[in-house]
């Protein structure tokens, strides 16, 4: 606020992340902001933060009505908007993509957060080892793919090798169930969110298929792919628009808050 030149008492309503997410870290938010709009009597607005990770998407990206591909270490999903509602059309079974890249990561004595470590890596093998190609209609299951590489890296494959393995396998998933998506709704445009978004080479393989189906590929920059503050800001005054608020004595936190359970007034008629 120093930086915009504004007070709090500028401000028109304070925006949260309600869920879905970690329970000490939603609790956190959640007690700053209900004092803040205690303190200062400015309107509580609650964020689902799958779908700020979409709505900052669409506001930086320019995308109007994509089918969305939403990959971080907490969602792996494609959806699309319709009836009032984002709704899922592919979603992960047990691990999310980001998981499954931390997991190999951290495996291997890494720290996390791993992507852009397993990424490195990845680029520096062109080497495939054979790992499990999991899908169970247009939902996708990496937990195979997790066990396989773990058993690779204990018998001494080279951890490039796996790296890359373990990106080009999962990806190719990725993709796939993504352009079934794309063809059974006819979208014309293709974003994707989240923190894996990031990556370069699912970035290649989302550019080729989207082109077979003559639809442009929206990736959210670098600098917001990630959880941040201002994807709940945005989505906040999108909320506080359509007349979106909660009492400050309602201000709970819902940890696995699903986005396909929100009504986004803000963007009826589209989809």
């Amino acid at each position: 606020m120093r930086e915009a030149g504004l007070t709090i008492e500028d401000l028109d309503g304070i925006a949260y992340s309600m869920g879905p997410g970690l329970g000490p870290c939603l609790r956190v938010g959640g007690v700053v902001a209900r004092t803040l709009a205690l303190k200062h009597n400015k309107p509580l607005i609650p964020v689902n933060h799958a779908i700020g990770h979409i709505e900052l998407g669409c506001l930086l990206t320019r995308a109007k009505d994509p089918l969305v591909l939403l990959i971080s270490g907490g969602h792996t999903m494609v959806v699309a908007f319709a009836g009032g509602m984002w709704r899922v059309l592919g979603e992960t079974l047990d691990l999310t993509l980001g998981q499954l890249l931390d997991q190999v990561g951290r495996y291997a004595g890494f720290a996390s957060p791993c992507g852009m470590r397993i990424e490195e890596a990845a680029r520096r093998s062109r080497h495939y080892l054979e790992l499990p190609y999991t899908m169970k209609g247009n939902d996708v299951s990496f937990s195979g793919i997790l066990t396989s590489a773990k058993r690779l890296i204990d018998t001494g494959k080279k951890f490039d090798d796996v790296c890359f393995s373990v990106q080009e396998t999962a990806f190719a998933v990725t993709a796939e169930v993504t352009e079934r998506a794309l063809a059974f709704t006819a979208k014309k445009e293709l974003m994707a969110v989240g923190g894996v978004a990031a990556n370069r080479r699912l970035a290649e393989m989302l550019t080729t298929m989207a082109k077979r189906h003559s639809a442009s590929v929206r990736i959210v920059p670098i600098r917001f792919s990630g959880d941040c503050g201002a994807q709940i800001a945005w989505t906040g005054l999108l909320s506080l628009r359509a007349g979106i608020t909660i009492p400050v004595e309602d201000s709970i936190i819902r940890q696995s808050w699903r986005l396909d359970s929100v009504h986004a007034s803000w963007r009826d008629g589209a989809g």
